[in-house]
């Protein structure tokens, strides 16, 4: 089944200059990216994007990660798209991702963990809605 999903490269993956290699692991996985772009969000978007974690205890100090510098929004779709990416991606935890997955090979800490995806078909709606409009997203 095509679905769409929200992946987000986030500032420690930018600043370290990941970007091309996340992009590639995308796409060498024949996922297509139907929207791209760089965003600096500040702390009140980061709390906004994050809402659904207002009440985890790393909530403050993820959205201040989250806008403490640039990060880049995409909007990804290709069949079974959620479940794969998360699969590129790796667990959350990068100690506890699979060998070749993009937190495995480049994730710091549990927070700086590069990547960011959405979970499910109804996260993925909100997200994408989040940083795009329907003008900016092309494909089918």
């Amino acid at each position: 089944m095509t679905e769409r999903t929200l992946s987000i490269i986030k500032p420690d993956g930018v600043a370290r200059g990941l970007i091309g290699e996340v992009v590639k692991r995308f796409e060498s996985a024949g996922i297509r990216i139907v929207a791209m772009k760089m965003v600096h969000m500040t702390r009140t978007q980061a709390e906004g994007f994050y809402a659904v974690h207002r009440e985890r205890p790393f909530f403050d100090s993820l959205t201040t990660f989250m806008s403490s510098g640039p990060a880049v929004v995409m909007v990804l779709e290709g069949d079974n798209v959620i479940a794969r990416n998360r699969e590129l991606m790796g667990a959350t935890n990068f100690k506890d991702a699979a060998e070749g997955t993009i937190r495995r090979d480049f994730a710091t800490d549990i927070e700086k963990n590069v990547v960011h995806g959405s979970d499910a078909p109804e996260t993925a709606a909100f997200e994408i809605a989040y940083f795009f409009n329907q003008f900016e997203i092309v494909g089918g």
